[in-house]
């Protein structure tokens, strides 16, 4: 997460897109020739948030309902302090719904454009590792039980592909929201006459953004769009994390975060090695889906201005952005130096005798017993290996009901994990390739 005193969500962050925005339309109504050019100076050198009390500004705004208000009254005050007559064109013709909504989009492009940034970071990391490890065959897993094998490549191609969707639903929820609000006081920019739409859009040019057809004061629409492709990015940053602490248990120890010196320690436990990055990732998973509920209960407005649903959004979108950009910092370092243990992996496939791999010989005994029928013989098979504590591949060679219909290399041959994992390994090239030619990151052979 952006920690920076001028990080855009900071008090002073917030500050300086609200006085940005104060700026360019300033500049814009110049450039309409609605005030005096020489008015756009005065304003552009007194809206440096450096020079305001952010403790008073705070206090006010609670009182005034809103942070602009209080923050038009002491940029009128410096500007004036230079120039009388350009201090009177300060605010010119908008609503304070219309500076903080147009700094929200600002505010948004600067922060979204770093997490979009990280997810690109973190989905490149997955693909090395899909990359890496397309044939390191492991124990797949289906409800918290070994199921047949996989290979960590595949697992790794599974991040890679969340994480890619994640970015993209990231950028086209802000390119949805990348426009201005401005609409005066209901949304008719009355107060400009005819000047109003031509002011619009000099505005929009001076910060990068588009002008819409309406306002959106209380169309809330873009904004509930970012918050839920947050909470959906969450999500994806939240499963990754779930698998990394999973397989870092003690007595799975397939991976390990990145270690360091103090990290994922104990206070109590000199060997403790926690996955602290997966546990940042989870809790910003189990926040997020309350945060976009309250966006999503914040929509519907009363008429042309909102009365507390607005209002909700203030707080609760930084600190979705603000969980969104640590979990995928945390999760995107993990990947980039995660470290596997195929020795490991293939310890944990072998467990149990090698039961993960009895699918394999079923498929090998349908063609002779017909599905249902080579499945029943499998599983009578596993249920006396188990019993008996012998590997699946011993049990299964002195089977008759097997061995009348394979002899001991083709049980060996279907119970092999990398015959077993041949379709994983072009599932991860496949996607891989896909990947590059619809240039998602770089090269990752």
């Amino acid at each position: 997460m952006t920690t920076s005193a001028h990080a855009p969500f900071s008090p002073l962050g917030r500050l300086q897109a609200l006085l940005d925005v104060e700026v360019a339309l300033a500049e814009a109504l110049a450039d309409a020739g609605v005030v005096p050019a020489a008015s756009a100076a005065p304003i552009r050198r007194a809206a440096r948030a450096g020079r305001y009390d952010l403790a008073a500004l705070a206090a006010e705004a609670a009182e005034a309902g809103n942070p602009v208000i209080p923050l038009v009254r002491h940029l009128t005050r410096l500007v004036a302090a230079e120039d009388a007559t350009a201090a009177g064109h300060v605010h010119w013709g908008a609503t304070s719904q219309d500076v903080m909504d147009t700094a929200l989009v600002l505010q948004l492009r600067r922060e979204l454009g770093a997490i979009v940034a990280t997810l690109e970071r973190a989905a490149d990391a997955a693909a090395r590792l899909a990359d890496r490890h397309a044939a390191t065959p492991m124990a797949g897993r289906t409800w918290l039980q070994q199921a047949t094998p996989t290979t960590f490549g595949a697992k790794a191609a599974v991040w890679m592909q969340g994480l890619d969707r994640a970015r993209i639903r990231l950028e086209a929820a802000l390119d949805g929201a990348r426009d201005i609000q401005f609409g005066g006081a209901t949304g008719t920019l009355s107060a400009l006459g005819d000047a109003g739409p031509t002011v619009a859009r000099a505005l929009a040019a001076r910060l990068g953004l588009r002008v819409p057809d309406v306002a959106w004061h209380t169309e809330r629409s873009r904004v509930a769009d970012v918050a839920c492709a947050l909470g959906l990015t969450c999500g994806t940053l939240g499963k990754i994390a779930r698998d990394v602490a999973l397989l870092s248990q003690t007595e799975v120890a397939e991976v390990a975060e990145p270690s360091a010196p103090g990290r994922g320690g104990s206070s109590s436990m000199p060997h403790k090695r926690n996955p602290v990055a997966s546990a940042r990732a989870l809790a910003a998973a189990v926040r997020a889906p309350g945060l976009v509920a309250t966006m999503l209960a914040a929509m519907p407005q009363e008429h042309e201005r909102a009365l507390g649903g607005w209002q909700a959004e203030w707080e609760t979108v930084p600190a979705l952005v603000a969980i969104a950009a640590e979990s995928a910092a945390a999760m995107a370092d993990t990947l980039a130096e995660l470290h596997v243990d195929e020795a490991r992996m293939r310890a944990n496939l072998d467990a149990a005798g090698g039961m993960a791999r009895a699918e394999g010989l079923v498929m090998a005994l349908a063609p002779h017993l017909g599905r249902a029928e080579a499945a029943r013989v499998v599983e009578e098979t596993c249920r006396g290996a188990a019993t008996a504590a012998r590997p699946l591949l011993d049990a299964a060679v002195h089977a008759p009901a097997i061995r009348a219909h394979l002899d001991e290399a083709a049980v060996a041959a279907a119970l092999d994990p990398a015959a077993l994992t041949t379709t994983a390994r072009h599932i991860v090239r496949r996607a891989l390739e896909q990947r590059r030619r619809d240039g998602k990151g770089s090269d990752h052979g």
